[in-house]
Order: C-alpha cells, then structure tokens, then sequence
C-alpha cells in the first residue's frame, strides 16, 4: 500500500476538472505528476514495490497504461508489452471485442510476445468500470499467461471495476481511490 506521504503529494498535485469531457464528470487530470520527476520516480518506485517478485511481464492498456508501465518494467527488468487500440499494431495479432456504453472496441496485442505460463501485471493508469482492463485480461489468457496482478494509479469506487475482475483471481492495486 502507497505511503500515506505519497497519497497526499498525489492528492495535491492531481487536478479535478469538473465537466469534463462532459458535464457532471469529474475529470482527474495525471499529467501535472509529470512535471515533478521525484513524485513520478516515487509512484513507479510505489508501482514496482507491489509487483516486485510476483510477475514476468508488464502489459500496458493504450495510451495512459503506457506512461507508468513501462517504468514499471524497466524498474522490474522485465519486459513490457504493448496492448492498443485496434489497426495499430502490425500482425500477427490477437483481438479481443467488448463492449462500451454506446457500442464496442477492439484491443490487440502482437501474437507471441506474451508467453504461455508467463504472470503478467496489467497496467493502466485508471480503473473505471473494468471494461477494457478486463478485455485486457482476456487477451492475456487466450495466449496461455496468467494475470497475476492488475494495477492503477487511480480505482474510481462505486463504479465496480473491481468486481468485474475478481473473475481473474488476480490482485488489483490501486495507489489511490476517488
């Protein structure tokens, strides 16, 4: 768990912006932690703490899962692989659909660059209701790894992204909850 000093520099440096991008949404804006390197150093060195001896692999949820899972890898010496949108990765591919609010989206991953019986973290930088962590996840296991863990720098509570991925029996981590 994050140190009560670490939650409180991200509670102060994480921005609210209220109706965006829609009313009644509030927006947590990451970026300003980019801006104090020591605070960044201390969420990966946070990040990797949690995962440190428990995976062989980081894969990281286009594009914000890819600011701080990489870091996460590096720090881990493990590798990270990169799961986007659809189109924009060459083939071979694995896809996997889920649905949206309004409709649904494909995530891909390059075939055999997670290997069967690998632990894999799932990374992303925030967990709302779970739809794309959990597409994530799937992608993972239809190439015979394991998700062994899931982290995020922000949970959004009442939104029950924890629960739809308590299939997995993995832990989830998040450094902060809103």
């Amino acid at each position: 768990m994050a140190s009560a000093e670490l939650i409180k520099k991200l509670e102060e440096t994480i921005e609210n912006i209220p109706d965006f991008p829609i009313p009644g949404i509030q927006f947590k804006d990451i970026s300003p932690i980019f801006l104090d390197p020591k605070l960044y150093e201390d969420v990966i060195a946070d990040l990797a703490a949690n995962s440190k001896g428990k995976i062989d692999a980081v894969c990281g949820i286009e594009s914000r899962g890819y600011l701080f899972g990489i870091a996460i890898a590096v720090a881990l010496e493990v590798p990270f692989i990169l799961i986007r949108k659809a189109g924009k990765l060459p083939p071979p591919i694995i896809s996997e659909k889920y649905d949206l609010e309004y409709g649904s989206a494909i995530i891909e991953t390059r075939e055999g660059q997670i290997k069967p019986g690998q632990r894999v973290l799932i990374h992303d930088d925030l967990l709302a209701t779970g739809g794309t962590t959990e597409a994530a996840a799937k992608l993972v296991e239809k190439q015979g790894a394991t998700v062994s863990q899931f982290s995020f720098l922000i949970g959004l509570k009442g939104l029950n992204g924890d629960e739809k991925l308590k299939k997995f029996g993995a832990e989830v981590y998040h450094v902060l909850e809103y």
